[in-house]
């Protein structure tokens, strides 16, 4: 822009030197219309000199001769002194992918592709490029990728960096970003997209693999059957346990049922003794005190006890029954049975 600042200057004095020579009436409209053309020329020419423009996404750093100025300008068009430069740095989000070749702590061959995500901080770009310049990505971002991706993947053996992936991505840019901080530039995102390993150890680990998922299995058929058992055992105990029950309740009942039944011939025994007991004594005191009615009730009580539930062949009525009892009664009675009995009872 300066070299076109000075075409222009030198065009001016070109125009006013033709307008000082051309001095006769003949070559009076000549000189104007060429001295007016140079000078028209001139003016546009240092006024295109002075004019800067920075495009969008982009920090524009003044430099005089060389020299890093502190004034930055933003994105659009700027009126400048002619001998003033401006560089144009790019502050927006850009992408670098990276493939790399490194070894794992078990000596194992990685092969990575490791993408970076990043941009310069616009506040400091002056001081970027003083102290890097425009290619800061070759000078400062693909060193420490390497180095850094590197170092980090050389802490894991290969199998822990097949399961722990996300663990090493986040390591790799945590140091990435303290690292490139001081070269203000920031690390918007990061990742490993691609770990390749040899085809040895990738059937090796899918071997491995498949003898897991397997043994896994078979921990769970095992399991099962462990459990089905269990359940079969706990089914059986219950059974039983319920059968014991089922079995002293019956016990229980056939005891209650054994002791109602002494209960009830004790009492009964009790209760015929009492009357025998009566009767004997009414016999041995005072046999006239024993009526027919008396003689009756007894022959029939026994009669009662005796009885086999079959019905006699031929039927009486109440009335003659109660007769044919008074007088076998009474007939007894009269050739003193009934005191014998009483006595023997």
């Amino acid at each position: 822009m300066l070299t076109l600042f000075i075409f222009g200057v030198l065009l001016l004095v070109a125009a006013f030197a033709i307008f000082a020579v051309m001095q006769s009436a003949k070559k009076k409209a000549l000189r104007f219309l060429i001295a007016g053309a140079l000078f028209l020329f001139s003016v546009i020419l240092m006024s295109v000199s002075c004019l800067r423009t920075v495009p969008t996404g982009h920090t524009g750093i003044v430099t005089v001769f060389g020299k890093v100025e502190d004034t930055t300008y933003e994105a659009g068009v700027h009126f400048c002194s002619p001998w003033k430069s401006v560089v144009n740095m790019d502050n927006r989000n850009q992408k670098a992918s990276i493939d790399l070749s490194c070894f794992s702590s078990d000596i194992q061959e990685v092969s990575v592709t490791y993408t970076l995500n990043y941009q310069i901080s616009k506040s400091n770009a002056q001081t970027i490029y003083k102290e890097i310049g425009v290619s800061y990505y070759q000078t400062v971002i693909t060193p420490r990728i390497q180095e850094t991706v590197k170092s980090e993947i050389a802490k894991f053996t290969a199998e822990e960096l097949l399961n722990n992936r996300s663990q090493l991505s986040k390591s790799i840019r945590d140091v990435l970003t303290e690292r490139l901080s001081t070269y203000n530039i920031i690390i918007v995102d990061a990742s490993v997209e691609n770990l390749d390993f040899s085809d040895a150890f990738t059937d090796a680990v899918e071997a491995k693999q498949v003898a897991e998922q397997k043994s896994k299995q078979a921990q769970i058929e095992q399991a099962q059957k462990t459990m089905e058992a269990t359940a079969a055992a706990e089914r059986s105990e219950i059974d039983a346990r319920a059968s014991a029950a089922v079995a002293v309740i019956a016990a229980n009942a056939d005891l209650d049922v054994i002791k109602i039944q002494a209960d009830a011939a004790e009492y009964a025994g009790q209760r015929d003794a009492a009357v025998i007991g009566q009767m004997r004594d009414i016999l041995a005191t005072d046999p006239e005190k024993l009526t027919n009615e008396d003689l009756e009730h007894l022959l029939l009580y026994y009669y009662i006890q005796k009885w086999n539930g079959s019905l006699p062949e031929t039927y009486f009525g109440s009335e003659d029954f109660y007769q044919l009892i008074a007088s076998l009664g009474a007939a007894k009675v009269a050739d003193g049975t009934a005191t014998d009995v009483g006595a023997g009872a």
